[in-house]
């Protein structure tokens, strides 16, 4: 698009339906907040200026969007498109754009209008819309659709050349107009001198104190100027969130949305209508994803894996042809390749599993670097380690990192063999090739190739069960 527009985004009301102590759009769907997936989509658009016009929260706001601006500086906060303007009293759609006058008509000549709580919109829809006002040459264009059900929605009254006639509210619709099902999206294209002009004429609502956009529409036709409608294809991607459910539906949408993408690039997802997979999370071809599967954060999965049902990955790199089984839990960790997984296993903080490693039922693994073709298969505990090729790590074995003020490190080279119910006490250091008996606590370096054995010789009492059981008998005899 050759012609130079900006983006006002709506989002200073507070979203009382919604009985949160939270800002409407501070409220997440698909993994993100609804104002950084709106924040997101019109930045895909490529217009020269964002403002996102802030009130209830303002820094919370600001805050949650400050990953996608690379700086803030001067009266606007500009940064890396985006401009916040501060509505300190919610006076209404159009008072908000008066609130940034100064800033907005200075920059733009042209003005896409979207709310910060439409999550669903998607960047082709926006811009095939800013196309459709370009050729219509008017000086606004309202977004439009067929709405199932029209109930409270302003309704679409058309000229007989298909023009905007008006825009009628629920309230003041007669009813012909109430059974008409095009309603008015609340997202506008307006050139920009014609909006302010109109805006300084807009009365203030008799009954809620409040300027509305839709006003700005009639007053235009009133002074000649055309006015069009758009009609999109598409009613789900208006979807507005005024409560909970209305949230609820939304995510699920974005969620399927997500899931339908990688399933067309190659995943098997199981039972998709399941799975809670992140926007940013990816995923490599042949792999399968089992019912029930949560993908979170930046997870990254390579091709030809297998991740277990409900197995929850969140900010994790698994590499090719890993698998994952039922029920493990993966933060922050790298799996190589060919490794395995589970089932029941937790992984976290900084945890590295290398190449066709295996990692069993009940370990957990915190914050250690696990080499290639290890072995930990069963209730096991490994945190602070460094443990290196080819080591086998029996179950029930344990590294007591924490001495009740600081943590300290395990280190366990290629080759050693640690036996079942091993306390590795530390700083603990056993060499390579080394064996560690069962049932030892070991406190002391381990030297390569040497076997380590540190439990309590066993005594053996001949007798002393039946001398015991004797006894109990006889002192029940003497109670009775």
């Amino acid at each position: 698009m050759s012609e130079a527009f900006g983006v006002a985004i709506l989002a200073a009301g507070q979203g009382t339906r919604l009985k949160s102590k939270r800002a409407k759009v501070l409220h997440a769907a698909g993994g993100r907040t609804l104002i950084e997936q709106v924040v997101r989509t019109v930045q895909a658009l490529g217009g020269e200026e964002i403002f996102v016009v802030v009130g209830h929260q303002a820094e919370a706001v600001r805050k949650a969007l400050a990953p996608l601006s690379a700086a803030s500086s001067g009266k606007g906060l500009r940064g890396h498109g985006l401009r916040f303007i501060h509505q300190k009293e919610q006076k209404g759609t159009g008072h908000a754009l008066l609130c940034g006058r100064q800033e907005i008509e200075a920059s733009v000549p042209l003005l896409l209008v979207v709310c910060g709580d439409t999550p669903l919109i998607r960047a082709e829809t926006l811009r095939e819309f800013l196309g459709f006002h370009r050729q219509s040459g008017a000086a606004a264009t309202v977004l439009t659709v067929d709405m199932p059900d029209p109930a409270g929605y302003g309704r679409i009254v058309r000229l007989a050349d298909g023009n905007l006639a008006a825009i009628v509210e629920q309230k003041s619709a007669t009813p012909e107009q109430l059974a008409i099902p095009e309603i008015n999206t609340g997202i506008y294209c307006f050139e920009t001198r014609p909006l302010f002009g109109a805006l300084e004429r807009v009365a203030a609502d008799g009954i809620t104190g409040e300027y509305y956009l839709t006003d700005v529409i009639a007053l235009l036709r009133e002074a000649g100027q055309k006015v069009a409608a758009y009609k999109m294809a598409d009613a789900s991607e208006v979807l507005g969130i005024n409560n909970r459910v209305e949230l609820a539906a939304a995510d699920a949408l974005l969620r399927d949305r997500k899931a339908r993408a990688l399933m067309l690039a190659g995943v098997t997802i199981v039972r998709p209508e399941t799975v809670l997979i992140d926007p940013d999370v990816e995923v490599g071809p042949d792999t399968i994803i089992e019912l029930g599967v949560s993908l979170l954060g930046k997870t990254c999965v390579g091709e030809g894996c297998r991740i277990g049902a409900f197995s929850v990955v969140a900010d994790s790199e698994i590499a090719a042809g890993v698998t994952v089984k039922q029920s493990c839990m993966v933060s922050e960790s790298k799996i190589g390749p060919g490794a395995s997984i589970g089932p029941f296993a937790r992984l976290r903080m900084g945890a590295e599993i290398g190449p066709n490693a295996s990692i069993g039922n009940f370990v957990e693994v915190k914050k250690s670097r696990i080499g290639r073709g290890t072995k930990a298969n069963h209730l096991t505990y490994l945190g602070d380690a460094t443990i290196g090729e080819g080591v086998n790590i029996g179950a029930g074995t344990i590294t007591c990192n924490y001495d009740g003020e600081k943590k300290h490190p395990t280190i366990i080279e290629d080759h050693v063999f640690i036996g079942s119910g091993t306390e590795l006490v530390a700083p603990a250091r056993v060499g390579k090739g080394a064996y560690v008996g069962a049932g030892s606590t070991i406190t002391e370096e381990v030297p390569p190739d040497a076997l380590a054995i540190a439990r309590a010789r066993q005594a053996s009492k001949a007798g002393w069960a039946a001398a015991r059981r004797k006894i109990k008998a006889e002192g029940k005899k003497k109670s009775e």
